[in-house]
């Protein structure tokens, strides 16, 4: 739902509230979760009783209380499929998004740009929240570990930083001479892989910060790595158009996986079951190898340039979307081909009397958005609850998606489906407006992004003199000869008999 939002109030040197400034107000969407989520968990049901029992949505607006999260829809993952675009954040001083990550809690949006800096935005008003100079150059890769507790991110120089979740810097090594493309961490988090440039990977000990083993096999630059949530099981691709598997314990290359005929761009395992692992290339294709055939069960189609990156949903595990090199991003349901008139629709490979031999199946898009952005997306990363997708790309922006609300109309003709030309023929997009919110959202993003920035300055240091050793330290300050006053007098007692003479 949409809700007003008014420009907050100044606030004094000293951190008070002032008089307000006059209200503006700016169509932000805000996405509250949490009544969904409480409503479903009053009215669900065991699943043997049919898993829920309150009231079904319907194409209505007053509909939208009774929407449901993806939890309580584990077996339609059509209903998560993100259609409608929800908000564009875009900082001050734009860069390229390299990469977004939602905090494990969900509350936040971690953006990485080229110019090194940590952005995080609200998850839910999608504002600005606060920036930070975390590194001297482009950052190229984000994980968390499991337990939630740690934040790894890695450079184009090849450096690797340790970040608690309060983004306290507590550690920096040199991982790699050359750029680090990717970073992801073992199943108990005692150990992480990175994928470099300088076509190796390595492990390292997580808490001695030294790497332990290197991963020697490809011919070209690692461009992408993944550990199985679960299993001993490493993932890299590469430039060499390779995606290899390999055994963390003996550094061992158990196979290597020909499918593609360009360079690779992204290597995901699924979360949810873990029996499948994604890959994506330049070759305007991704495929799904089931690992436990060790080979490709689904051929993706639909992109018509260089696909740059994929994410698995969290919760569906066979809804998979992908960012193109042209700035689209497509959807797709991976038991549903939905194959385009006029091509021949090839059988699932576990249907077949042959598995082994099979064709992998072709599967196209579920939905469409053609102009989600104007250049490349680099990073998607779907919000822990499943209702969310973040995307990042090349244009600078970063942009929040979600599925339609009940009675939404509009959705499939707005200028992220059918262009900003046609759209504004349709009536569903003005060119002038759309610049003037665009120009309102960029007021406020970066009146936001400065009041961020004072609340983040140090408080001023206390003038005058202190005692040696403890400058600026208030209340201890001295009178200007330096010399410090008596001590107070007992009342009734003299000078004379308070004052002890010091032991020689």
């Amino acid at each position: 739902m949409k809700l007003s939002r008014r420009r907050p109030r100044l606030r004094s040197p000293l951190g008070l509230a002032s008089h307000p400034v006059p209200p503006v107000i700016l169509s932000c969407p805000v996405t509250d979760y949490g009544s969904t989520m409480a409503r479903w968990m009053r009215d669900r049901q065991p699943r043997y009783k049919g898993s829920f029992n309150g009231e079904l949505e319907r194409p209505s607006a007053s509909y939208i209380v009774d929407m449901l999260p993806p939890l309580a829809r584990v077996v339609n993952p059509a209903d998560t499929v993100p259609t409608k675009h929800l908000h564009s954040s875009l900082n001050k001083i734009k860069h390229p998004v390299n990469v977004v990550r939602w905090t494990p809690e969900g509350r936040r949006l971690l953006t990485a740009s080229s110019s090194g800096e940590f952005t995080l935005w609200n998850g839910t008003g999608f504002n600005f929240e606060t920036i930070m100079q975390a590194h001297d150059v482009a950052i190229r890769a984000l994980a968390y570990s499991h337990s939630d507790d740690w934040l790894l991110s890695a450079d184009h120089d090849g450096i690797i930083k340790y970040w608690q979740p309060n983004f306290n810097n507590v550690q920096v090594i040199q991982g790699h001479r050359d750029p680090i493309r990717d970073i992801a961490f073992s199943p108990n988090d005692s150990k992480f892989v990175t994928a470099s440039d300088d076509s190796t990977l390595k492990i390292f000990d997580f808490a001695g910060g030294v790497a332990e083993a290197t991963l020697q096999g490809h011919g070209w630059d690692a461009k992408s790595c993944d550990w199985h949530p679960t299993k001993g099981l490493i993932v890299s691709g590469s430039k060499d158009h390779l995606v290899k598997l390999w055994d963390p314990r003996t550094q061992r290359c158990l196979t290597t996986l020909h499918g593609h005929k360009n360079n690779i761009t992204k290597t995901l395992f699924e979360r949810v079951m873990g029996h499948c692992l994604a890959t994506s290339a330049r070759d305007q294709t991704a495929r799904i190898f089931d690992l436990r055939m060790m080979r490709d069960i689904c051929l993706i189609k639909g992109h018509e340039k260089d696909i740059s990156t994929l994410a698995w949903h969290p919760i569906h595990s066979n809804l998979l979307s992908t960012g193109g090199n042209e700035g689209s991003l497509h959807h797709y349901l991976l038991d549903e081909p939905n194959t385009p008139t006029g091509q021949p629709n090839n059988p699932a490979v576990y249907e077949s009397s042959d598995p082994l031999a099979a064709p992998a199946q072709s599967i196209f898009p579920a939905h469409k958005v053609p102009f989600a952005h104007d250049f490349a997306i680099w990073s998607l990363d779907w919000h822990p609850l499943g209702h969310i997708l973040a995307s990042g790309s090349n244009d600078r922006i970063t942009r929040f998606w979600s599925r339609a609300r009940p009675g939404d109309t509009d959705v499939f003709q707005d200028r992220y489906h059918i262009g900003e030309a046609a759209a504004e023929v349709q009536g569903t997009w003005d060119r002038r407006g759309g610049r003037r919110q665009r120009q309102e959202e960029e007021e406020q993003e970066a009146e936001d992004e400065m009041e961020g920035l004072i609340d983040q300055k140090m408080p001023l240091r206390q003038s005058g003199s202190a005692f040696p050793g403890l400058p600026g330290l208030p209340g201890l300050t001295l009178p200007a000869n330096g010399v410090p006053p008596p001590p107070p007098q007992i009342p009734g007692r003299s000078a004379s008999t308070t004052t002890r003479s010091r032991p020689q």
